[in-house]
């Protein structure tokens, strides 16, 4: 994966992230899986620097690969995308209406993991400091 590079900074942020249907309901089935991915689309309307990577739906839970700049938290990330699904679904399924009277379609917490680089390619970028041109390389690893 690329460097990325915003106004003020470089990064590489990558998280897997993950949760659940609240019960541990089995409710993402083929329909409902298939719609669960537009709306994660539609989410880069709104937030074109959120960039999905991988997208696992379980009947029962979400796996999300995500590169987060570094500008937003986690948790603002996590927040906004299990509300706006929740919502969405809702909406759109009214069984989900009735199953969910109270509260959202997702379980309260999730799960988050960085996805880091190895030890051998941060020794290389520190050792190859002071040689590269001020900003211009992009960098692959």
């Amino acid at each position: 994966m690329r460097v990325k590079k915003s106004a003020h900074a470089v990064y590489r942020t990558q998280y897997h992230i993950v949760w659940v249907a609240r019960y541990r309901r089995k409710i993402l089935v083929k329909g409902i899986k298939d719609y669960l991915k537009v709306v994660f689309g539609e989410t880069n309307k709104y937030y074109p620097d959120w960039e999905y990577k991988g997208i696992g739906i379980a009947p029962d839970h979400v796996h999300l690969y995500m590169v987060i700049p570094p500008k937003y938290s986690v948790a603002y990330v996590v927040e906004t995308i299990k509300k706006n699904t929740s919502r969405r679904m809702r909406e759109k399924f009214s069984f989900l209406q009735r199953m969910y009277r109270e509260g959202g379609i997702w379980s309260t917490g999730y799960f988050v993991s960085t996805v880091g680089i190895t030890e051998e390619v941060i020794s290389k970028y520190v050792a190859q400091q002071g040689q590269e041109d001020s900003g211009q390389t992009e960098f692959e690893y």
